[in-house]
C-alpha cells in the first residue's frame, strides 16, 4: 500500500514537472513556430517527456494491486 502511494506520489511530481516545461515552451509560438514545429520540439526533450513517463507511472500504481487490499 505504502509502496502504491509513493509510485503515485513519485508519478505526479513527473507529470507537474513535465506539464510545466510544456506550458513554458508555448513561448516558441512567440517567435514564429508553428504546430507540427512545436510538437516535434516537445517530443524531442527529455524534461517533457518527463509529463508521459509520469501519468504511465501513475496509471501503473492505481491499476496493479493485490485481492487484499481495501479500494475506498
Amino acid at each position: 500500500m505504502i509502496l502504491k502511494v509513493f509510485l503515485f506520489l513519485i508519478g505526479f511530481g513527473l507529470t507537474t514537472i513535465g506539464s510545466v516545461y510544456i506550458i513554458c515552451y508555448l513561448n516558441l509560438f512567440s517567435i514564429g513556430y508553428n504546430f507540427f514545429e512545436y510538437v516535434n520540439f516537445i517530443i524531442r526533450r527529455v524534461e517533457c517527456l518527463n509529463a508521459v513517463i509520469g501519468v504511465i507511472i501513475m496509471i501503473l500504481s492505481l491499476t496493479i494491486g493485490g485481492k487484499h487490499e481495501l479500494y475506498l
